[in-house]
């Protein structure tokens, strides 16, 4: 078997030019790397496309968790031109002395500026590819049977499901000082230990305790809400159970009345004990949005082998101010 891989490549040319390596790097340099020239109609005819662009959002809207909060809830800084950017860096600003109070406001104030500290993240391409060959697909055509979404619809649940896990775990596998963080890696987090495990054995009354103190952390650095908690999947079962014995509340619902907690969700992401509170907020946590899932083709073998690729910029933006303050709290 000849495993033949085709290698796209950019080639600089005399008087500061660019040429194109394949076919795939020439289309996306001919149009200023604008991913929608991987999407034609010279492989895929019209309906074929809807109905693969149909199958990949409807999976990608059922594993997102997480991100779709931050998405909802407008936390998100877009890049225009993603393909063209690896890396995004800002600036964390220190906290200034208070303002004075005087009768004639003549008084010179304490002399005071804020410190700014450049930090940044790298921006990697998240993607995974499927392939049909020519005849199968002229196959479909000619039966007038829909083409089979099962490889698009798994490519996307894969690429998806990596997005998701690394808002709460981070990544480390981009090398050294190339770490994205997440909720429960994230350095500068609020930590702690619940006082029995929520998955197991808390009572309601230790399922109080613990909010009410991951309330106060969020409190002492200044982060006033709304919130909102996730929890493992067992522990939210669990909170289905009565507050206490013969109430007429169950554990979730005394939870929610806590002035400022806006949600509590499941997450298959976090096992155990492990408990996440967030402050939604745009100094806390946003979703870098290049390209959202997106489904992109081209071809090799003479076009006999329809190579497809679903690919995502999507990852998230954990921050704390220059005084290490967080809004990301996180139990287990």
């Amino acid at each position: 078997m000849n495993d033949t891989v085709q290698i796209d490549t950019l080639t600089k040319v005399a008087g500061g030019g660019v040429k194109g390596g394949g076919m795939v790097a020439q289309r996306l340099l001919d149009s200023g790397f604008n991913v929608n020239a991987l999407r034609t109609n010279d492989t895929l005819r019209k309906d074929e496309w809807k109905l693969y662009d149909t199958a990949l959002v409807e999976v990608a809207r059922k594993n997102l968790i997480g991100v779709a909060d931050l998405m909802r809830k407008g936390l998100v800084l877009r890049l225009n031109n993603a393909l063209g950017i690896t890396r995004v860096e800002w600036e964390t600003v220190t906290e200034m002395t208070p303002a004075d109070i005087t009768m004639s406001g003549i008084s010179e104030s304490q002399n005071d500026r804020v410190e700014f500290a450049l930090t940044g993240i790298p921006v990697p391409i998240i993607h995974k590819d499927f392939n049909i060959n020519v005849r199968a697909l002229e196959a479909s055509r000619r039966t007038g049977q829909p083409l089979d979404t099962m490889q698009i619809e798994r490519s996307t649940r894969m690429v998806v499901e990596r997005i998701e896990s690394m808002l709460w775990l981070g990544y480390t596998g981009l090398g050294s000082n190339n770490t994205i963080f997440g909720y429960t890696n994230a350095t500068n987090r609020n930590t702690g230990s619940v006082t029995a495990s929520w998955a197991t054995a808390a009572t309601g009354d230790q399922y109080l305790t613990d909010l009410l103190a991951m309330i106060q952390k969020m409190v002492d650095d200044n982060m006033f809400g709304p919130w909102g908690l996730y929890v493992p999947i067992t522990a939210f079962v669990r909170m289905g159970n009565d507050f206490k014995a013969n109430s007429d509340k169950t554990i979730l619902q005394r939870l929610l009345e806590v002035p400022g907690i806006e949600f509590i969700k499941p997450t298959k992401e976090l096992t155990a004990s492990n408990v996440v509170m967030v402050n939604f907020a745009k100094d806390v946590v946003d979703m870098i949005d290049g390209i959202q899932p997106t489904l992109v083709e081209w071809d090799s073998h003479g076009g006999f082998v329809k190579h497809f690729k679903v690919l995502a910029i999507m990852l998230p933006r954990v921050r704390n101010d220059a005084e290490l303050q967080s809004g990301i709290v996180h139990y287990s």
